[in-house]
């Protein structure tokens, strides 16, 4: 019997992200997919998104009408300033994000290991992100871990969730949750622990996209 589920989209993968923010947490988002969070963080919730680049308060991406040309983030994108939202040096903003003061950073990445480790360098000019960037500052320097990306590569679909990272380290036994396309994964002493999964998907096709061994709660 064929299988029939449908995988999230980037957006989808952000508002999966975003329901798991709990109230007053302070959040730093990456480039790429974790950008999309804060538009689906509700705006009766209380969380601080910031940015490495010196805002503390982002709010969501601004209507086309609204957009101010000098109010961006890291990736250069649009971004609004929520009630209370400040600027600061970029020296205060790396202290921020090294200093151990973020509850939250939410990464894209190549690979995750069953061990949490993470890869999200490029290793090669044809990828879209091309520079090193701070990942890996926020990687060792917030309290936890979350990592968007598609759970398999495209074209040749391979697998994304790795027993070992095929890709250089950005750093080592940091990952604590992996959000993909198709399911949720915590990362625990005994490697990957499914939490939650699209509906219809069922845990061997999951599995048959994971290099890694799954456990399931």
């Amino acid at each position: 019997m064929s299988e029939t589920f449908a995988p999230l989209d980037r957006a989808g993968i952000a508002e999966r992200i975003a329901r798991d923010i709990p109230e007053g947490w302070f959040v730093n988002l990456g480039i790429g997919i974790p950008t999309g969070v804060a538009d689906f963080v509700p705006l009766d919730r209380e969380v601080i998104f910031h940015s490495e680049n010196g805002v503390i308060g982002a709010g969501p991406a601004p209507a086309p009408e609204d957009v101010n040309p000098f109010l961006v983030n890291a990736g250069t994108q649009p971004i609004t300033l929520r009630t209370g939202g400040a600027f600061v040096h970029h020296a205060d903003s790396f202290a921020i994000a090294r200093g151990g003061h973020l509850d939250l950073c939410v990464l894209g990445a190549f690979e995750v290991s069953e061990s949490g480790d993470l890869a999200n360098w490029a290793r090669s000019p044809n990828e879209p992100i091309k520079q090193v960037g701070g990942a890996m500052d926020l990687a060792i320097g917030a309290k936890r871990l979350w990592v968007a990306m598609e759970h398999v590569t495209k074209g040749h679909g391979g697998s994304r969730i790795r027993k070992l990272c095929s890709y250089p380290l950005t750093a080592k036994g940091v990952v604590k949750r992996v959000y993909t396309d198709l399911a949720v994964l915590e990362v625990t002493e005994h490697g990957f622990t499914v939490l939650d999964m699209v509906p219809g998907l069922t845990r061997d096709a999951l599995q048959a996209r994971s290099e890694a061994e799954l456990h399931w709660q």
